[in-house]
Order: C-alpha cells, then sequence, then structure tokens
C-alpha cells in the first residue's frame, strides 16, 4: 500500500476523531435534564449578557451566600492550612491533586449554551436560584439603580424534565406540592414559552397544568391580574425549565430592564373629576348665554321676517 494512500487514511481518522472530539465537548456544555439554574434573555449580544450576568449574580451571591470557596491547585479550600503532619494526609493531597487536574473545578456559576437564540442558561450550584433572583430584583426595584444594559429577563429554574405533556405532568404532580398541595393554596397564573419545539401546544399544556392544580387543592385559584404565584414553564427543544415564583406581575415579568425603570406617577382622580366638572359646568353656562341671545334676536326679528315671509309666498302665486 502507497505512502501516500496511508497518509490519506490517518487524515481521514483525525478528522472523524476531532469532529466526534467537539461533538462530545459541546454536549457537555448544554442545557440538560436535571439541571438548576437561570434562563436569562438577552438581546442579539449574548457575550456581553453572559459578563452582566455574571457580575451581577455573583454580586448579590456574595451578599446573600458569602464569597464563593474555591479549591487551590492541592485540592483544598483556600481558607484551610497547609497540613503534613503525617504520610497519610499527604498521600490523600496527592491524589487530591491528581483528581483536581484530571477535572475542570466546578463554580458556583457555570454559563451553558441553552438551545435558543438570544437565550443564556446559567447553571448554579450550592444556591437556590429562585430566592437569588427574587432578591436581585426586589433591590433593583427598590434602588433603580442601572446595573445591567443587555440583560432583559431573569427566570430561576428550580426543576427540569422532559418536553413531553406526559413527562412534565408526571414531573409537576410532585414539584408543585410545597406551594399548592392541601393545606396549602394560592391563586396563580401558567406563564408558557416554548422555543425550537413544535411538539407542544401552548392552550393544552396550560389546561393539562391548569388541571393538575386544581386537583392538588380545589381552593387554588386562577388569577391573571395579581396572582400570589407564577408557575413559569419555559420549553427549549427537548428540555421543560420550572419554577414558582412570587411578585411576577409586580417586577414586570421579572424583566430587569423594566424593573430599574422609575415608576411614573398615576394621575389625581379627584383633581381630574374636578376640572371635569368644572368644564361641564363651563360649557353649560356658555350654552345657556348663547341661547338667550339668540332669543332675544328672534324676539327683535321676528315680525319683520315674518312679513318678508309673507311676500315671497305671495309673490310666488
Amino acid at each position: 500500500m502507497s505512502a501516500v494512500s496511508n497518509d490519506s487514511r490517518k487524515r481521514s481518522k483525525k478528522r472523524y476523531a476531532g469532529g466526534h472530539h467537539n461533538k462530545r465537548w459541546k454536549g457537555s456544555r448544554e442545557l440538560e435534564i436535571g439541571m438548576q439554574g437561570i434562563l436569562i434573555t438577552c438581546n442579539m449580544n449574548e457575550r456581553k449578557c453572559t459578563a452582566e450576568a455574571f457580575n451581577l449574580l455573583n454580586e448579590y451571591a456574595d451578599t446573600l451566600y458569602g464569597p464563593e470557596k474555591l479549591q487551590d491547585n492541592n485540592g483544598s479550600s483556600s481558607e484551610e492550612e497547609a497540613d503534613e503532619e503525617d504520610v497519610d494526609v499527604a498521600l490523600k493531597k496527592e491524589v487530591a491533586q491528581l483528581k483536581a487536574s484530571g477535572a475542570k473545578q466546578e463554580r458556583r456559576f457555570q454559563a451553558l449554551d441553552s438551545g435558543a437564540n438570544n437565550v443564556i442558561f446559567i447553571k448554579t450550584k450550592n444556591l437556590e436560584s429562585d430566592k437569588l433572583v427574587h432578591h436581585i430584583l426586589s433591590d433593583l426595584h427598590t434602588t433603580k439603580k442601572k446595573k445591567s444594559r443587555v440583560i432583559l429577563r431573569m427566570l430561576p429554574v428550580t426543576g427540569t424534565c422532559k418536553a413531553f405533556q406526559d413527562d412534565m405532568v408526571k414531573y409537576l404532580t410532585t414539584f408543585l406540592e410545597p406551594w399548592f398541595k392541601t393545606p396549602n393554596s394560592g391563586t396563580y397564573q401558567i406563564a408558557f414559552k416554548a422555543r425550537n419545539s413544535s411538539h407542544n401546544k401552548r392552550d393544552e399544556i396550560i389546561k393539562a397544568i391548569a388541571g393538575l392544580v386544581g386537583k392538588l387543592n380545589p381552593k387554588n385559584k386562577v388569577d391573571l391580574t395579581n396572582p400570589e404565584l407564577t408557575i413559569i414553564v419555559e420549553v427549549i427543544k427537548a428540555v421543560c425549565c420550572i419554577s414558582v415564583v412570587k411578585d411576577y406581575t409586580l417586577y414586570r415579568k421579572y424583566n430587569v430592564q423594566e424593573v430599574m425603570k422609575e415608576d411614573t406617577p398615576k394621575p389625581d382622580v379627584t383633581t381630574a373629576k374636578t376640572d371635569m366638572n368644572t368644564a361641564d359646568q363651563k360649557e353649560k353656562h356658555d350654552a345657556e348665554e348663547t341661547n338667550k341671545e339668540e332669543k332675544k334676536g328672534d324676539d327683535n326679528n321676528g315680525p319683520q321676517e315674518n312679513k318678508e315671509a309673507d311676500k315671497e309666498e305671495v309673490d310666488g302665486e
């Protein structure tokens, strides 16, 4: 067999192996069933959105949970003191170091491919994403500080399952119990959205979830104006992301940009009614004065106009 043929086969194997390797690497960086985290939407600039998300999340996570503790190269916490008392400790540290060098350290926040454009998924570890997001929005709503330019919505994901109706209902039967199962109850609404998924019909999914919530406790009532709780259901490809949140209406559907806007003052209803009544009275008075003037003119010119009319009728004959 010629050398040229051997080189060609080697190149083919490299191409195949390289493509397979890239595919596996990408799969490990995607949103998958079983994960928890935060879905963040943006407008065209995903790279800047990711950077803003890390800054915002770390700022508030440090406040709620304290600074993140990273592992050093020896596999121990950076705050721990070195301990070389005996051979067993040294051996354990060596094993931990080998493990740390062979696997990438998992951080508190990790940006993953969500599977949809203009949406990023931040995987969380050792924290409650719903409480963190609510804390962020609450602070931004109070202070009105501009801490983001490209982030639109921040939606916590506290549960994930397969994005098929039967799987979703089965998963939600247990997932929703802490909020809606007797003796717990409340008013609620369902916020459903599907991306890159055509096998789920919105009305059917909402109807199925509402029926499930009603079975958990008949006292649960739908409220589309100002519900106590909102069931968020976000479907991306074959993954269904779920959470139950508070103050969904107050915090503008968890839209960061809208929450940071200054509240526009509402018009004074009493003042408006007073002004309207004054305007009506003035208009009525003007109309009465006009009628008086017209009547006065009719009294002065009436007989003359009648004579002219009689004259015209006679001429016509």
